[in-house]
C-alpha cells in the first residue's frame, strides 16, 4: 500500500482526526492554506473524483455538509471554499479522492481565481459538446 492518504486510513500514519464513520475520515491537512484546512476522505481508496462511484461521492459530500461549519465555527473564519481537485492538471497531488474545506477570512491573502472572457458563441459551442455528453 503506498498510498498515504490510505495508511492513513489504516493508522499506519497518525493525523489530527477531526471525524470518522464507518465510510469517511476527516482530518487536518499537514500543509494548511488557513488554520482549519480539513481533509476529508473515503475511506475505500478511488483514485479521483470520477472512479468514485456516486453513492461514494453523496457519503463524501454528506460529510463535507457536516464537518464545514463545524470547521468555520471552530476557526472564526468568515466563509470557506470547498475543493475537490481531479487529475494532475488540477493540482492534485495526492491520488485518493479527497474534498478540502479550506476557512476563508476576509483579506486572508489566498487568491481567487481569475475569470476569462468569453463570447457567446464560445459559451454556446461549450454548451452544446457538454450537452452532446450526457
Amino acid at each position: 500500500m503506498s498510498c498515504i492518504f490510505c495508511k492513513i486510513v489504516a493508522g499506519e500514519i497518525p493525523c489530527h482526526k477531526v471525524f470518522e464513520d464507518e465510510n469517511l475520515l476527516a482530518f487536518l491537512d499537514i500543509h494548511p492554506c488557513n488554520p482549519g484546512h480539513t481533509l476529508v476522505i473515503p475511506k475505500q481508496h478511488f483514485e479521483n473524483l470520477l472512479e468514485t462511484p456516486a453513492v461514494v461521492v453523496l457519503q463524501l459530500m454528506n460529510g463535507v455538509h457536516t464537518l464545514a461549519p463545524r470547521v468555520v465555527a471552530a476557526v472564526g473564519a468568515h466563509g470557506f471554499n470547498l475543493g475537490v481537485n481531479t487529475g494532475p492538471a488540477s493540482g492534485q497531488v495526492i491520488m485518493h479522492t479527497h474534498a478540502h474545506i479550506i476557512p476563508r477570512f476576509e483579506h486572508d491573502g489566498l487568491v481567487h481565481w481569475p475569470t476569462k472572457e468569453m463570447t457567446s458563441d464560445e459559451l454556446h459551442q461549450i454548451t452544446l459538446k457538454i450537452c452532446k455528453g450526457i
